[in-house]
């Protein structure tokens, strides 16, 4: 293992952080961060700018889609048992998912973003412990956006359904199992998965608004994501300390630091390896996915970690497994995205002599001439169409979401900025620059990816 930082000291990064989260207009925040196998634990700010109650180590923030760390585990403890293959097919073990076209799908291509399901399908399946079953009953209606395999494109159904995966293997709820296979053993005791679990704790409230300088609001709901969402990222509330402890048992070759063995090694470095690449690597700054970890290359430092993000609430956690040395922040509004990229940049320098890449994605003052007929054409995917037209030369997209609501957001108007030939710089009035990438496939389909989500060209 490389030589990392002899200390950490605890008082400057506590007025770095708060230094940082005041100038990114953030509430609140909390941070833990390992280092020379000990964890360090900071809090910053307000869990509500209204009842103006402090954060605090021990508070609980929402960490959205890292839960999908979480259920990839618990899949990869039952392939350590024998009662799961990674490579056969989903249908052998879940025969009632019936979308058509998923008899070739297999676990490791759910794991790896890689399956062809869609990205995103929320629909209220109700708070019983039946929720899963009936998620996967509904998913009928769905239909696949590329051959599984071909395709690498963020989908939370697929973690939805492994998440149903583990509960038919288990005989357990994916909370059950979530809880006695994993929390308890790690001993996360500041980790729950159900609202009414989250009320014995402090706990984050989210914030709207803010990223422009201005004051964020608390957002007038806490969550209100369905349970059946919970294996993707709906439900997970956590200490950022208890994110570090989950993030040390991977780097420790999936023993606990009291020598509780949860996963076998060569699990552990299966998840880390690189095993779909996305053609994103803008949105997010990861190179792909392994079984469950998005997959980082810092300069030639290999990295793993997530970002979640739920209604006014943020959470990153980045791990550099050659230096021993993780980092987890939780943040309920503000320009949170603005807050990690720069401390993270100065913590993994400073503690692991990781340069992490520049997080800003704008086109240049002089855009590259690039061909821009291929991409022209309406583009389709669950609940989202986006229809690229020209205009003088540039491109142009229109951004419209039919996800069922009966009042729908208005459609954004998006200008693309050549920054390469597939991969241009999108923004709207008012808004950042944001990537959006073209990929043509061998076949000549044509996929466009905002936000990590691929979307087939349709016309």
């Amino acid at each position: 293992m490389e030589k990392v930082a002899e200390s950490f000291n605890l008082n400057d990064w506590q007025k770095r952080l708060d230094e940082l989260r005041a100038s990114c207009n953030v509430p609140g925040t909390s941070l833990a961060v390992l280092v020379n196998g000990q964890i360090y634990e900071l809090a910053s700010g307000l869990l509500h700018t209204g009842t103006r109650v402090k954060a605090t180590t021990d508070s609980l923030f929402q960490i959205g889609s890292i839960s999908k760390v979480y259920t990839a585990t618990l899949v990869m403890q039952l392939a350590d048992s024998g009662k799961l293959d990674l490579d056969v097919a989903v249908k052998d073990v879940l025969p009632e998912l019936a979308i058509p076209g998923t008899e070739a799908i297999t676990i490791r291509q759910l794991l790896s973003h890689s399956s062809g399901l869609t990205s995103d399908f929320t629909i209220d399946t109700g708070r019983g412990d039946d929720c899963l079953t009936r998620y996967i009953e509904v998913c009928k209606e769905l239909r696949l956006e590329s051959t599984p395999g071909t395709v690498v494109s963020y989908s939370s159904v697929g973690y939805n359904v492994l998440g149903r995966i583990v509960e038919v293997l288990t005989n357990q709820t994916w909370d059950d199992a979530l809880r006695d296979r994993l929390l308890v053993p790690l001993g996360l005791a500041g980790t729950v998965t159900l609202p009414e679990e989250v009320l014995r704790f402090r706990a984050a409230m989210g914030h709207l608004g803010g990223e422009d300088g201005q004051n964020p609001e608390p957002a007038p709901f806490w969550n209100l994501l369905p349970r059946s969402l919970g294996p993707s990222g709906g439900a997970l509330c956590a200490t950022a300390a208890d994110l570090v402890r989950f993030a040390q048992m991977h780097l420790n070759g999936g023993v606990t630091p009291d020598g509780t063995r949860v996963l076998v090694s060569e699990t552990i470095a299966a998840m880390q390896r690189l095993e779909a690449e996305t053609p994103d690597k803008w949105t997010a700054g990861n190179e792909g996915w392994g079984l469950g970890w998005m997959i980082y290359d810092w300069n030639g430092v290999p990295v793993f970690g997530h970002d979640g993000a739920t209604i006014g609430q943020n959470g990153y956690l980045r791990i550099v497994p050659g230096r021993g040395v993780a980092a987890a922040l939780l943040a309920n509004g503000g320009n949170s995205d603005l807050l990690q990229s720069i401390l993270f940049r100065e913590l993994f320098e400073e503690l692991a002599g990781a340069s992490m890449h520049n997080a800003a994605f704008e086109p240049a003052l002089q855009p590259p001439t690039v061909n821009i007929t291929p991409f022209i054409g309406v583009y389709k995917r669950q609940g989202v169409v986006m229809t690229v037209t020209e205009c003088s030369g540039t491109l142009q997209m229109r951004y419209e979401i039919f996800d069922g609501r009966q009042a729908p957001p208005p459609p954004l108007e998006i200008t693309l900025i050549p920054v390469s030939e597939t991969v241009f710089a999108g923004a709207g009035a008012g808004q950042d620059w944001m990537p959006v990438v073209f990929s043509t496939l061998k076949d000549g389909s044509v996929y466009c990816y905002l936000g990590m989500r691929a979307a087939p060209k349709i016309s």
